[in-house]
């Protein structure tokens, strides 16, 4: 399965931050909308960076609780790995795992069109092989059936 499939089946709209985000409206989007990271874009709609809950879980801790002055540019990762709606979701999956990250943002060409979480990964994974041993386990009852009946 491509990626693009994947993302036109996630029906949630792309929720960003801006540099100038605050870390406290930073965690309210993401428990807010129940998700794990914040792509960055800039005033011109650029992708800036990506901010992920364990980066600024890690920058409260570095900040030893004065964190609130903090905004997105000073937390956020700004050498981002992405992926194109033509990826092959294995290929994520492995890109995800050898750099030991949890989400993807998705863009043609200069446009931002997605976030891939390992969650959905996984599930489109999942869902993949149950439809294929579904369909194996089709085939060898039917080669069972032939067995049975003198059919060979």
């Amino acid at each position: 399965m491509r990626v693009r499939a994947l993302l036109e089946a996630k029906p949630a709209p792309i929720v960003i931050a801006k540099p100038s985000t605050g870390v406290d409206e930073a965690m309210e989007l993401l428990i807010s909308n129940n998700i794990g990271c914040l792509p960055v874009v800039d005033d011109s709609g650029q992708l800036a960076g990506i901010v992920s809950d364990k980066d600024i879980l890690k920058k409260i801790h570095e900040a030893k609780g004065d964190y609130h002055a903090l905004s997105m540019k000073d937390v956020m990762t700004t050498e981002v790995i992405v992926g194109v709606p033509d990826d092959d979701i294995e290929y994520i999956a492995g890109i995800m795992d050898k750099n030991w990250i949890r989400h993807i943002p998705i863009m043609d060409g200069e446009d931002l069109i997605g976030v891939v979480s390992l969650r959905d990964v996984n599930k489109t994974l999942v869902k993949a092989t149950k439809s294929e041993n579904r369909y194996l386990n089709m085939y060898m009852d039917s080669l069972h059936r032939r067995d049975r009946s003198g059919d060979h």
